[in-house]
């Protein structure tokens, strides 16, 4: 809590009327800028962190060689690279510029020092401990919600002292009306942790594994709802929030339009929520949830472009200060990327442009220029314009953080144009066939044929750390020559009791009420959600059963979760679109029955290697063994990584029989009873495999993981190749 003394306002003060302020007290206090230096550190270093892991995984694309080991593989690096950019540099950056922004906008102390200081150190702990158990392959394998139940539940507790703090703080304020910056930030609060407590939802079998609550189309759902809206109220509200206090700040101008700001945040929380089953265009989503996800996309040009234009022209009259001033070029270059990125997302929803770009490149590029411009640059802008005010002096260079940003710039360009040539090149290639009728081009050649993009992109992304260590020297020089202010001395006359407003604007009511404000933005983004929901999990028509889908054997189980431990989806796909080219490539589409028993769903966002939904049968057993021990000996030119592991290890079984008690508990139709001879199930299947391999001449233990993994990729898709297409539902 503050310290504070109070004095009667003395008659120099503000030339008001004299009748509001009779009464009032002047009120000293200090802002805490200790938590805001700490979490400027954190995103400075992890920053760092998580582009010189994104810089590891760029190599590995390029070439296999750059996986060590079987904790730095690829599938694993990505997950730790995504999770580093978005909840530690781009979270800790959120918290820079809301612990600093909201004191000064409310006039207040935060709530509680003790709550800022738990804050700071208990998010450090959970990104330590999430990137420790993402390299060990612990993992939902669910995109950006990758981390295991006790990690999940970690970040719901410190996400609530967060937002009590922030809360707490907005309510205590001296400042009666709520400026725009703060209503992005209450959105981001409410929404996060709807999101995150909802997709989490899991039963645990041991302390580093569990099961998510949906299955198959149910769970691609939650998913993409929480996938898509993680980039919108994660990477996107926030930083809307600091935009609208940092730009006018860095211009020393007033925001363009407040009446605009209005439309942009009403507009933008109630439409974003819905767009998430753009994601899974023809997928085996319903058709009806589909289009709901197209429409809103498109609908969210709106208020995205209402909300980079309102940015932009703040900048009316200051344009010539753009030309000397680093901080403004890194913002407007910023909003500029978030105004292509917000223009992109919803042409990608189009059907007929999502058939061309997803599960190639084009999505990873669109998604760099949100990450590297957007969020990166608006960070970058951030930290130069807040770190000499920290430390009373002036920016060491200015042009070093010029340099920094053309340096950026260039890295920006050299990244995202040879990946979106890359995703083009896919997508023509896998779609191409030959005068007679044939696929002209086998998927490994689509592969080869794009490594010099992934050369360029690896250049492109190692000029962006280039220009984030020149920021990182710039900045501790600047530290070195100023001296920091932990207590920043402030005053404010208290908060006057509310009167009855007379006349002003319509939406001046709730701009004076956090509480209110906070109600009704739920309501907001609540609606898209519960309209997509409740059909999905309560028509039983949306997924049609399949009664020739059975579950998973124990071993098959087993091996399935050796699939999500290497977090093999981040390459493959498990989900057939109905092209020609991909049935023609794989084997029939895929339907929603096929998922009924998937926890999680594995269906994937991008094709680095080939869809493996039909696996199941396509080749022998020796084959899947060759190509995990040496991929280049079966796929030559191949840039999957060796997994020699899988053969050496052996298969952990001391949790089979609770992970299919967890399956029943979940609904799966496992025989009563069936938990108990497990052992036995899985002995038989594993010896009938083990039989195949010395068939071929390969000699190998039956309980090694190797096995288990053989006998999940032989199972799949095998069910449906059992029932004449006739009978099978069309969805």
């Amino acid at each position: 809590m503050e310290n504070q003394t109070s004095n009667p306002i003395t008659p120099e003060s503000p030339p008001q009327k004299k009748g509001k302020w009779e009464g009032l007290q002047l009120e000293h206090f200090s802002y805490d800028n200790t938590i805001v230096r700490n979490f400027a550190y954190a995103t400075t270093f992890w920053g760092l962190v998580g582009m010189l892991v994104g810089l590891l995984a760029a190599l590995q694309m390029s070439h296999p060689m750059f996986n060590f080991t079987e904790y730095f593989t690829f599938g694993r690096v990505r997950s730790v690279h995504t999770n580093a950019v978005i909840f530690a540099f781009v979270g800790n950056g959120i918290f820079t510029g809301v612990y600093y922004s909201l004191q000064r906008l409310c006039k207040a102390r935060m709530f509680s020092d003790f709550l800022s200081k738990l804050h700071f150190w208990a998010w450090q702990l959970i990104i330590v401990f999430a990137a420790l158990s993402l390299f060990m392959g612990y993992t939902t394998t669910k995109e950006y919600a990758e981390l295991e139940w006790p990690l999940d539940i970690a970040i719901a507790v410190v996400w609530v002292i967060f937002g009590i703090n922030m809360m707490g703080t907005i309510i205590k304020r001296r400042e009666q009306h709520l400026y725009v910056a703060i209503w992005f930030y209450i959105a981001t609060f409410v929404t996060v942790a709807v999101l995150h407590i909802v997709n989490s939802m899991a039963l645990p079998v041991s302390f580093t594994k569990s099961y998510s609550l949906y299955a198959g189309v149910q769970d691609a759902l939650v998913q993409w709802w929480y996938g898509h809206n993680a980039v919108a109220f994660f990477l996107t509200t926030p930083y809307l929030g600091l935009m609208y206090y940092f730009v006018p700040k860095a211009a020393n101008r007033p925001v363009y339009s407040y009446r605009l700001s209005i439309i942009h945040y009403w507009a933008l929380i109630f439409i974003y929520i819905w767009a998430g089953p753009h994601h899974l265009l023809y997928t085996a989503l319903p058709d009806w949830a589909q289009w709901l996800g197209t429409v809103f996309s498109l609908m969210l040009i709106a208020p995205s472009w209402g909300g980079m234009l309102n940015g932009l022209l703040t900048l009316r009259g200051a344009w010539d200060k753009v030309r000397e001033n680093p901080v403004l070029k890194f913002m407007v270059v910023a909003l500029t990327s978030y105004g292509m990125a917000t223009f992109e997302g919803p042409m990608l929803s189009f059907k007929n442009v999502n058939a061309i770009s997803h599960y190639t490149d084009w999505t990873i590029a669109h998604v760099h220029v949100g990450a590297l411009g957007w969020n990166g640059f608006l960070t970058f802008g951030m930290l130069y314009w807040l770190m000499p005010r920290l430390f009373s002096t002036k920016l060491f260079s200015t042009k070093l953080a010029n340099v920094h940003f053309w340096i950026g710039t260039l890295g920006i360009l050299f990244y995202v144009i040879p990946i979106y040539w890359a995703g083009w090149t896919q997508s023509l290639m896998w779609k191409e066939f030959t005068p007679a009728g044939f696929l002209k081009y086998e998927f490994l050649e689509t592969v080869t044929q794009i490594l010099p993009m992934y050369y360029m992109r690896a250049f492109g992304g190692t000029l962006y750390i280039i220009g984030a260590l020149i920021m990182v020297y710039n900045i501790f020089k600047t530290i070195k020559q100023g001296r920091f202010v932990p207590e920043e001395k402030a005053s404010a006359p208290a908060i006057k009791v509310q009167e009855k407003e007379k006349g002003g604007h319509w939406h001046s009511w709730i701009e004076k009420r956090p509480l209110q404000l906070l109600f009704w933005s739920t309501i907001a983004i609540l609606i898209g959600g519960i309209i997509e929901f409740v059909p999905t999990f309560l028509i039983r028509s949306n997924v049609p059963t399949i009664a020739a889908v059975k579950p998973y054997t124990p071993l098959e189980l087993e091996g399935r979760d050796l699939y999500i431990r290497e977090n093999c989806a981040v390459c493959h796909s498990q989900m057939i679109r109905p092209f020609r080219d991909e049935t023609e490539r794989y084997g029939d589409y895929s339907k929603a029955g096929e998922f009924v028993y998937d926890r999680p769903f594995l269906w994937g966002s991008k094709r680095t290697g080939p869809d493996l939904q039909r696996e199941g049968g396509k080749m022998p057993d020796s084959w899947h063994f060759n190509h995990m021990y040496d991929p280049q000996s079966t796929s030559p030119g191949s840039i999957m990584p060796p997994y020699y592991w899988l053969i050496e290890n052996q298969l952990n079984t001391s949790l089979t029989e609770r992970k299919i008690e967890a399956m029943q508990s979940l609904g799966v139709p496992y025989p009563k009873g069936f938990e108990k001879q497990v052992h036995e199930d899985m002995a038989k299947q594993a010896k009938g495999i083990q039989e195949n391999l010395a068939k071929d001449n390969i000699e190998v233990k039956a309980d090694r993981e190797i096995i288990a993994l053989i006998a999940y990729l032989q199972r799949l898709g095998t069910d449906v190749k059992k029932v004449d297409p006739q009978y099978l539902p069309k969805k």
